[in-house]
């Protein structure tokens, strides 16, 4: 497995990668009307535009295929705050430790090593995991927020 940078040719493999995870595996925690909604919008533009924003990695199997994906950017443009985003692996390589790869990644980019606060909007699907990668409620509150998602915070 490698780890890089995105690239703007990997859009449409991130993309699907995104989208099975929401009617895969999010399903099971959200409704099908929120899942198709996010399956519609998490087009390959949606992802360039991501990457255009963020930095934004993936991880490659052996054989060059797109297995994982995630994004760190400013919070609301500050310097001492970041947000993880669109952190998502393929659904036949989970509990391989690609997911740790990714935090791995993004918790080495400039923008979490400037971020004195890092948040992530946690599905109820992934909050177990990012527990175990030391991230904490928002404020020691576990509460679903108005998008269905949990907000989880690490300080540094």
């Amino acid at each position: 497995m490698q780890v890089r940078r995105f690239r703007a040719e990997d859009a449409t493999a991130v993309s699907a990668l995104v989208r099975r995870n929401f009617m895969e595996v999010n399903i099971r925690d959200y409704p099908l009307c929120e899942m198709q909604a996010l399956f519609e919008a998490y087009s390959p533009e949606k992802i360039l535009e991501i990457a255009s924003q963020a930095h934004t990695y993936v991880v490659t199997d052996e054989g060059e295929r797109i297995v994982g994906t995630g994004s760190i950017t400013s919070y609301w443009g500050s310097q001492t705050e970041s947000i993880l985003l669109t952190i998502f692996v393929l659904p036949e390589y989970h509990g391989r430790g690609i997911g740790r790869r990714i935090i791995q990644a993004l918790e080495g980019d400039e923008l979490f090593l400037r971020a004195r606060r890092i948040e992530i909007p946690a599905s109820i699907t992934a909050c177990r995991f990012y527990e175990k990668m030391g991230y904490g409620y928002k404020g020691g509150v576990k509460s679903l927020d108005a998008e269905g998602l949990y907000r989880m915070e690490k300080f540094r």
